[in-house]
């Protein structure tokens, strides 16, 4: 079957214009389903929505995933199908993501050169952390069982096509801290009366930095950063209250818990110092991607077959992916797919005039089913 790529291009455009967030895309997953179910495949629609093409007698299974949501971002573009719902829209690529592995479905359906079962994964709500999980709480590993998993990610300011991947850490963990200290508010010109609250916390804001600078080794590529500080205080009001925030980015589960452990540790030191209390909380939604070597190296094998330029031993990625829940409980490979250079295809993910390099899709197509041919080849 011969691509229809005009049709593709006006698909993705359309998810464009109608991006939803998280656990809200359900026009999304009806879409989805529904294209899925006009090309002859067996559809389950759950959290997200699976897609179940099976040919000849084998009896290996490999998983394809594609996340659908979108951000909560005002798009700045000035194309002709910008987001049609105000504060949210599709800055990652997400929408080139979902049709592309349409794309794909569309050709395996028509020329079902493999033997064997491809489970077709379009997952909710990546951008939280959280869609992954809640599919894999469902069971869907369990009522359709693969061997393997693969998922694709663009990659603005690689050239278009590239595929970048790596054996082993591929992606940072992300962690959400708060910490809550609570001390005696008063007025503020009798700061000796009270325990101010927002001078505390700048000092536990300065001690957190010492964690990746003193406390851990050297190129661990951990990250601890307070985003948010928030105070009751006023004008002439010294705050009783404060609440940092923030965001850790590590590359092991040893650093991760290094780094919960010497935070509780500074937060308890710098209050007992002060005479106020302090309550810390630790939460990691999203763990380390770790690529399995076998699935990395047939990524190589699809690309190469394609002539596509690989890189197979990239600099492991900072930001995160709960695909990695997929990667820790089978075999599989997340990898980095060029989205082009210039223009909006090369602004940063996640900026307000971001898109998804409609020259990708075609590739991205090719790609998949490259790799589940040569994953479920047909024997003899």
């Amino acid at each position: 079957m011969e691509l229809d790529l005009a049709e593709l291009i006006s698909l993705r455009r359309d998810f464009h214009r109608h991006p939803e967030l998280g656990f809200e895309e359900t026009r999304t997953k009806a879409k989805v389903a529904e294209y899925l179910r006009n090309i002859g495949l067996e559809v389950h629609e759950g959290v997200g929505v699976v897609g179940i093409l099976r040919a000849g007698s084998g009896n290996r299974a490999i998983g394809l995933r594609a996340d659908m949501d979108a951000l909560p971002i005002n798009e700045a573009s000035q194309h002709g199908y910008v987001s049609e719902s105000p504060g949210v829209m599709h800055a990652c690529g997400h929408d080139g993501h979902t049709t592309m592995l349409l794309g794909a479905a569309s050709v395996l359906a028509y020329s079902p050169e493999f033997d064997g079962t491809v489970v077709f994964l379009f997952q909710p709500n990546e951008e939280h952390g959280l869609g992954a999980r809640a599919m894999i709480d469902e069971g869907v590993l369990e009522k359709f069982p693969v061997d393997e998993v693969y998922a694709i990610h663009n990659l603005p300011g690689a050239p278009v096509g590239q595929v970048s991947t790596r054996s082993g850490l591929i992606c940072s963990s992300e962690s959400l801290f708060e910490i809550s200290i609570k001390g005696q508010g008063g007025h503020a010109s009798m700061p000796q009366v009270g325990r101010d609250a927002i001078t505390i916390g700048a000092e536990v804001v300065q001690a957190l930095q010492t964690i990746v600078s003193r406390k851990l080794a050297p190129g661990s590529g951990a990250v601890v950063s307070v985003t948010e500080f928030l105070t009751d205080g006023q004008r002439n009001v010294l705050p009783g209250n404060a609440t940092l925030k923030g965001d850790v980015r590590t590359r092991s589960p040893e650093d991760r818990e290094t780094v919960e452990q010497l935070m509780r540790q500074i937060a308890d030191g710098i209050a007992l110092a002060h005479g106020v209390s302090v309550d810390v909380t630790f939460n990691t939604e999203f763990i380390e991607t770790i690529n399995s070597y076998e699935p990395v190296q047939a990524t190589t094998r699809a690309a190469c077959s394609l002539g596509l330029e690989t890189i197979l031993d990239r600099t492991p990625m900072s930001f995160s992916e709960d695909f990695a829940h997929f990667c820790a409980a089978v075999p599989g490979c997340f990898l980095l797919m060029g989205n082009g250079i210039d223009g909006a295809n090369g602004q940063p993910l996640h900026s307000d005039d971001y898109d998804f390099n409609d020259d990708l899709l075609e590739t991205g197509v090719n790609f998949w089913t490259a790799l589940v041919r040569d994953r479920l080849p047909i024997r003899g």
